[in-house]
């Protein structure tokens, strides 16, 4: 069963994603990571690392924590 704090987070991070006009492969490309484990993140099938949350950000030119600024994301 996925976590829903995953979800949450993937979803959040794709729609950020798709507002910068990257591909999944764009966004690792620039943040230095696996396309397809942007997609793990997406699909919230992978616990992204603090490091890694950093490196997206940046290459999102987003503050990490607008990363975690969703709705989508629930704190319950």
């Amino acid at each position: 069963m996925a976590n829903p704090l995953l979800v949450g987070f993937g979803l959040h991070l794709k729609k950020l994603r798709l507002e910068k006009g990257l591909s999944q492969e764009q966004l690792g490309l620039i943040a230095e990571l696996d396309r397809t484990y942007i997609s793990g993140i997406e699909r919230g099938v992978r616990n992204v690392s603090l490091t890694n949350i950093f490196r997206i950000a940046k290459a999102l030119d987003v503050q990490a924590s607008e990363l975690f600024q969703s709705e989508a994301i629930s704190h319950d």
